[in-house]
Parts: C-alpha cells; sequence; structure tokens
C-alpha cells in the first residue's frame, strides 16, 4: 500500500504563497508567503502542528514567496533549503537579510538532496527573478512536484513531473483576459513572454506531456486574481486530461488544448504520452488552489 501523502495550499497567488507538503511522517512547507498567525490557525483547524514542519523550501525570492521567510527564521529557526544561487540572493534581501543566516542549507544542482528523511532535488524555472526553482520530493514510495512561477515548461520539468503521483502546477492566467484587460503592454509582455507565469493553455499542454497512469491528483497554483478564474482554470486542464484518455470525473465547458511544442524527442520515459484512448482507474484529482485563504487538507 502506498503511504499516505497530505498537501494544503495556506494561499497561492500574488498575495502570498504557502504549501505544506507532508508524507512518512515529515512535512515541510514549499514557500513563506503566507504569516504564521494564519498558517498555525490553519493548521490547528486541521489538526496538524507547525512544530511538526521541518524545513521551508524556497522556490524564489519574489516577495509573495518569501514575504514572511525572516519571521519564520527568527521565532522557528527552521532549516531554509534552497539553491546556492537563491541563497546569495536571500542573504541581501530586506525581508530575510537579517535572519536568515543561520538557517541556510544549500541544495546541490543535478543531484537528490536528502532533507530529513525526504529526498529532494530542485530544477531551473524561467522566470523573472534572481533564480527560480521548482521542486520534485521523494518520500517513501511516493513522488510529488511543485512548480509555481514559470514563464515555459522545460524538458526537466516533464521528465520529473511524469514520475510524480502528485503534481502542483501554475495556471495562472487566460490568454484573452490578459490581452482584453486594462494592464499595461509592458506588464502584459512580462507575463507572457517566456519569463513570467504560465496561462491555462500552457499549462493543459504540459498535462498531455506529463500524465501517466500513476498520477492521482493534479493541483493548479498561483491563479491570477485580475486574469483568469478557477472554472477557466479547471476546463483547460479538464480538457487537457481528456485529451490523453485520462480517467476524470464529470464535465467541464469546452478548451482548447494547445498542442505541445515540437521538441524533438520525448524526455525519457514518455514517449507515446499524447496517445488518446480510455484509461481505466481512479478518476484524477483536479483542483485550483484558492488565492486568498487556505485550501482543504487533501489526504491522497
Amino acid at each position: 500500500m502506498s503511504s499516505p501523502v497530505r498537501f494544503m495550499s495556506f494561499s497561492s497567488g500574488s498575495c502570498g504563497n504557502c504549501y505544506y507538503f507532508e508524507c512518512g511522517g515529515q512535512a515541510v512547507l514549499i514557500d513563506a508567503g503566507a504569516s504564521i498567525r494564519s498558517i498555525k490557525k490553519a493548521m490547528v483547524a486541521n489538526g496538524l502542528s507547525l512544530d511538526a514542519v521541518s524545513a521551508v523550501l524556497v522556490t524564489h525570492d519574489h516577495l509573495d514567496h518569501i514575504r514572511n521567510l525572516g519571521s519564520f527564521c527568527k521565532r522557528l529557526n527552521r532549516p531554509v533549503y534552497a539553491s546556492a544561487q537563491l541563497h546569495k540572493a536571500l542573504e541581501h534581501h530586506t525581508f530575510t537579510a537579517p535572519h536568515i543566516g543561520g538557517c541556510r542549507r544549500i541544495l546541490e544542482a543535478g543531484k537528490w538532496n536528502p532533507v530529513g528523511s525526504m529526498l529532494v532535488r530542485f530544477f531551473e524555472v524561467p522566470h523573472d527573478a534572481s533564480h527560480t526553482c521548482g521542486f520534485a520530493i521523494a518520500a517513501e514510495d511516493r513522488k510529488f512536484f511543485i512548480m509555481t512561477d514559470a514563464g515555459r515548461v522545460t524538458d526537466e520539468a516533464v521528465s520529473l513531473a511524469s514520475q510524480a503521483d502528485v503534481v502542483v502546477i501554475e495556471s495562472n492566467y487566460d490568454v484573452d483576459m490578459l490581452m482584453g484587460g486594462p494592464y499595461p503592454h509592458e506588464l502584459k509582455m512580462r507575463i507572457c513572454g517566456g519569463n513570467g507565469h504560465l496561462s491555462n493553455d500552457e499549462c493543459a499542454s504540459a498535462i498531455t506531456r506529463f500524465w501517466h497512469p500513476g498520477l492521482k491528483a493534479i493541483f493548479l497554483c498561483h491563479l491570477s486574481e485580475n486574469n483568469n478564474t478557477h472554472e477557466a482554470a479547471y476546463a483547460c486542464s479538464h480538457a487537457a486530461l481528456e485529451a490523453v484518455g485520462a480517467p476524470v470525473p464529470g464535465k467541464a465547458p469546452a478548451c482548447k488544448v494547445v498542442p505541445p511544442p515540437a521538441r524533438g524527442k520525448e524526455p525519457e520515459g514518455r514517449e507515446g504520452v499524447r496517445q488518446t484512448g480510455a484509461f481505466s482507474g481512479t478518476p484524477v484529482l483536479l483542483r485550483p488552489l484558492p488565492r486568498e485563504y487556505p485550501s482543504p487538507l487533501f489526504n491522497l
């Protein structure tokens, strides 16, 4: 029997980002953009304790991901894991510099790093921060993947997501809403220019590349408040799952799925992933995450 995984989002969007992952008796937080007070309140409401969190993993140094990281270091003194390049930036950041020194733990590139009983591997993500990473986490017999802010989906990300049974991936904006909205042209180009954020269509395209029969859950994160809706994000990803023949519950509005870009050979182990046809099995759990308040605690 597979080891149980528990996952929760405390906040997912430009107002703040923080996620909880637990497996095999160990729990970690990913990013610290939510306040300690709000996290403790949500955890207590779900029978969890902040004392059980053994470490914080940091994806990048934009404020909505590290606003409360200094407080975490000062008050909780938990180790903070990040790439060497990102730690260098955090050591000089106003919100983290005074308190992060003693908590600093460097993740080595290109390898699985021990974090307690878990193994963590980071991969680089195109985004306009000092250094942006996603994470693959192996815990007992389970694998977890998270990629929050991303301008595009790399082959390495697809390869790691295709090995995971729980995936958290950005679905930030609806293209028509963004282009037809009030944002200045420069900001629109920053969002969709390859170093900004993933659209619903790009997220859906990635799903058709990394889906596999062992995938149990996909969580859509970092939805824009002004340029997206939960319904639009869900519809695109639901259509992508249907396109590869994945078992999915219910029906969703029609949504065009952008074909994956031609990149030559598929990442190792992903040949033929875009085949269609019905697959039997438990339906994939597909959930957009709330922006400004905690999600339910998911037991997976």
